[in-house]
């Protein structure tokens, strides 16, 4: 007997090898591990939303679902009457793609990346994001980060070594190819009232604008100081005059900083022509020329500025049309990296819950769960992924097939009254 159960054993242990090898594998397709990076997205939007985890379960969140794209994003952070009021907007995303991000990505062990299609996908998901180029107008002074290749075109190319700051002088104009974000380094005050909006343009901020030109340009008043992050090169902006006019004077102060300066006695911005090799335009730059200082490239007709300007204004209410100034705290234009991924909310319904039942058929089921469907707009950042904003979705909605004698009170067809349509000369 016990040679038998003996003779058997090789096979017993082969089944459950066998078994327990198609477990592990039916499970890692079935349930695959969240990365760090979803699951971390998860935890953030359900604290955020309120969610009890014994109330609602949560699903969805797959990686291979989600969708990348690349926007520009601004903080403002307005002082009035000592509050601060912060603002963030966000330009609409032109082409969302499908692309496995490096910190979704899964590799099979063993597998190439040529085999499994991910060097296409890998190469648009390194892609690091950056601002579409723009104009700035001295005088001001901006300060270079992240930049060791940097070039100098004046409009040809000059080598100045690694470049910490930048001086431009009154008149010099410079287009900034390749940043990924421009910020304020030093709070600025802002004169009040704030004209309205005038003929299509926003005629406060230009007001505001010319203004702060004005300040910028006094000897003892404080010079406009930006941040610059990445940019690839600096290029003296074509003029509509001369080509000669167009050529910039560079000056060696110290190591690392430099002091451009145009030959021209022309201060004037409103004579530049913007020439930017039909790059796709943003906030940043102009469909319809309009000079508005700093931003040469600036365009005062641009839907989101007139918005912003009627945002400004009814933020400050009754005071945008008084004599005082509200502070500029923060200003940041960056380009980043966007995802969005949709997700499910299901709750147990109980006694007591406020569902409504309205226009649920009386001959279907009462449901007996609670589904919501969300989508959530993230941004990039590193190896996280921050929540930018949760919508709710409406889910595609399944029409439901209803029998013939359900629809006419389940009627015999003897009892139907006979119906004959009128001839038609053409049937046959």
């Amino acid at each position: 007997m016990i040679s038998v159960q003996l003779r058997f054993l090789p096979l017993i242990l082969l089944l459950i090898h066998s078994s327990f090898t198609l477990s592990l594998f039916s499970n890692s397709d079935v349930n695959p591990p969240y990365p760090k990076a979803i699951s971390d997205l998860k935890e953030a939007i359900v604290r955020g939303l309120g969610f009890q985890t014994e109330e609602f379960k949560i699903t969805g969140f797959d990686p291979r679902e989600s969708q990348v794209g690349h926007s520009v994003q601004y903080e403002f952070d307005i002082e009035v009457d000592q509050k601060v009021i912060p603002f963030k907007l966000l330009e609409d995303v032109n082409r969302w793609e499908y692309v496995d991000l490096p910190i979704f990505q899964v590799e099979k062990p063993g597998q190439p990346a040529e085999e499994n299609g991910l060097v296409e996908k890998r190469s648009k998901a390194n892609e690091v994001p950056v601002l579409a180029p723009f104009q700035l107008a001295g005088p001001m002074e901006l300060w270079i980060q992240d930049a060791k290749d940097m070039r100098l075109n004046l409009p040809h190319d000059v080598d100045a070594g690694v470049l910490k700051k930048v001086i431009l002088a009154d008149g010099a104009v410079v287009t900034v190819k390749g940043a990924r974000s421009v910020s304020l380094r030093h709070p600025l005050d802002l004169p009040l009232p704030l004209n309205r909006s005038q003929n299509g343009f926003a005629a406060g901020l230009l007001t505001l604008a010319e203004q702060l030109r004005h300040a910028s340009r006094a000897q003892d008043g404080p010079i406009l100081s930006l941040r610059i992050v990445g940019p690839t090169s600096l290029t003296a902006a074509p003029s509509s005059s001369t080509s000669s006019s167009s050529r910039l004077k560079l000056k060696r102060l110290a190591p690392g900083l430099v002091e451009l300066s145009s030959p021209s006695n022309t201060k004037a911005i409103e004579s530049l022509s913007i020439d930017l090799h039909g790059e796709a335009p943003t906030l940043l730059t102009p469909t319809k020329f309009t000079a508005m200082w700093p931003l040469a490239s600036l365009n005062g007709s641009n839907a989101n500025l007139l918005g912003f300007e009627a945002l400004l204004s009814s933020v400050l209410g009754p005071k945008a049309d008084k004599r005082g100034s509200f502070k500029l705290l923060k200003a940041d234009v960056s380009a980043h990296t966007f995802v969005k991924i949709g997700f499910q909310a299901e709750k147990k319904l109980k006694e007591g819950d406020e569902f409504s039942l309205e226009g649920f058929p009386a001959w279907r089921t009462k449901p007996e769960t609670m589904r919501m469907h969300f989508e959530v707009l993230a941004k990039v950042e590193g190896d996280k992924i921050i929540p930018e904003r949760v919508m709710p979705v409406t889910p595609v909605v399944v029409e439901d097939t209803v029998a013939s004698n359900s629809l006419v009170g389940n009627v015999s067809m003897s009892r139907m009254p006979i119906v004959h349509p009128p001839p038609n000369p053409f049937t046959l």
